[in-house]
């Protein structure tokens, strides 16, 4: 005697359960990719980039002004919990006497950006008299000495 196999219909239940089953995995999958999405979304460079464009011209004079100084800033350096930073003038001699001001912002914009103040303690290196919190910061540096002014970004980590 031979066995028979027993062949298993495809039901209307098969086809649906296979249905559901897909859709499910596609709108779970979105709603996990749109929460990533969402929680590291970091907010946009400008509101209005039309607005923006108009100020571009500006915004490229400020910086040939700025780089017709000569000042050299050196990348910031974390020392313990506070900001360091070096400046020289356009013959290399330390920028003395300059008044440094910074906004420190997270780079993805998860906590409230705050102001910095920093403090000369040797001619030519500026000192940060706030803590940075530990972690990745971009500091929008502003420099000024008489009527100059240097705006510099700069990230510390």
């Amino acid at each position: 005697m031979s066995k028979q196999k027993s062949v298993r219909r495809f039901t209307g239940y098969h086809a649906t359960t296979i249905i559901v089953a897909f859709f499910a995995v596609v709108v779970g999958v979105n709603m996990v990719m749109a929460r990533f999405a969402l929680s590291t979304f970091g907010g946009t460079v400008v509101d209005n980039s039309y607005v923006a464009s108009q100020k571009y011209n500006e915004w490229l004079k400020q910086a040939r002004d700025q780089r017709a100084h000569g000042w050299a800033v050196s990348p910031v350096q974390r020392s313990d919990d506070r900001a360091m930073v070096h400046i020289t003038d356009a013959g290399g001699n330390a920028l003395r006497g300059a008044h440094l001001v910074a906004v420190a912002e997270h780079p993805v914009g998860r906590t409230e950006p705050f102001d910095i103040t920093f403090a000369e303690r040797q001619p030519g290196e500026y000192r940060s008299v706030q803590a940075i919190p530990d972690g990745r910061w971009k500091l929008k540096l502003v420099i000024s000495q008489a009527d100059k002014s240097l705006r510099v970004l700069q990230d510390i980590q």
